[in-house]
C-alpha cells in the first residue's frame, strides 16, 4: 500500500509529540537530580536540556505540576505492572519485591514525593491499593499480620517504602556502612516489621 505525504505527515505527528513529551519527562528528572528539590524546576530550563522548542513545553503540559504529573504516570508503570504480578504471593514475597523494586525504580517515590508536597493531592501513593488491600485483608483474616488494622499496615508499608527509597542514601552515611549493606539489612527488617512467624519459628535457622 502506498502511502501518500499527507498522510505520512499525520501519522507521523503523535510519534513526534510522544517522543518530545518523554524527551520533556527525562529533562524534568535530570534536572531535579543535578539541582535538587529546592533549587526549583523551571520550565524554560527543562525545554533546553531537552533540547526543543521552549514553547512546546507550556504547549504539552502547560505547569510545572501537570509536566511531573506525566513524569509519574510513565515512570511508574513498571513498579505498578510488578504490584500487580506480586498479587497473590504470599505475603514475605510480595514485601520483598515492592522493597526492591522501589530501590530499582525510585524516580516514581521521588515524583510523587514533589508533588505532595507542592499540594497536589491527586498522586496516590498506597501501593497496589485495591489487590495489595484485599490480600491484606485475607492475611489479617488468617492472624498473618502483626496487627488487625489492615488500613494502617498498608500506609505503613507506602510510609517505610517511601521514605527509606528517598532516604536512603542519606542513611547509610549516618550510620556508615555501604548503601548496598543497608539495603539488605533494611530488606529483612522491613519483611519482619510487617508478618507475623508462625509459632515455633521464631528463631532463625530453626
Amino acid at each position: 500500500m502506498v502511502t501518500s505525504p499527507r498522510t505520512a505527515r499525520r501519522d507521523e505527528r503523535p510519534r513526534d509529540r510522544d517522543a518530545t513529551e518523554e524527551s520533556l519527562r527525562a529533562a524534568a528528572i535530570a534536572l531535579l537530580r543535578r539541582g535538587g528539590v529546592l533549587a526549583g524546576l523551571n520550565l524554560r530550563q527543562v525545554a533546553d536540556e531537552a533540547g526543543v522548542n521552549r514553547g512546546l513545553v507550556y504547549q504539552y503540559f502547560g505547569s510545572r505540576r501537570a509536566l511531573l504529573r506525566s513524569a509519574l504516570f510513565h515512570r511508574s508503570r513498571p513498579n505498578a505492572e510488578d504490584a500487580a504480578g506480586a498479587a497473590g504471593l504470599p505475603l514475605r514475597k510480595r514485601l520483598s519485591r515492592l522493597f526492591w523494586t522501589s530501590l530499582r525504580n525510585p524516580e516514581p517515590v521521588v515524583l510523587a514525593t514533589l508533588l505532595v508536597l507542592d499540594g497536589d493531592d491527586r498522586p496516590r501513593v498506597l501501593l497496589n491499593r485495591g489487590e495489595g488491600r484485599r490480600d491484606l485483608a485475607a492475611e489479617a483474616a488468617r492472624g498473618e499480620l502483626p496487627v488487625d488494622d489492615v488500613e494502617a499496615v498498608q500506609a505503613a508499608i507506602a510510609s517505610t517504602i517511601y521514605g527509606y527509597t528517598l532516604l536512603r542514601e542519606h542513611l547509610a552515611r549516618e550510620i556508615d556502612v555501604p548503601a548496598e549493606e543497608l539495603d539488605g539489612r533494611m530488606a529483612r527488617c522491613f519483611e519482619a516489621m510487617f508478618t507475623r512467624r508462625p509459632p515455633g519459628d521464631d528463631e532463625p535457622g530453626q
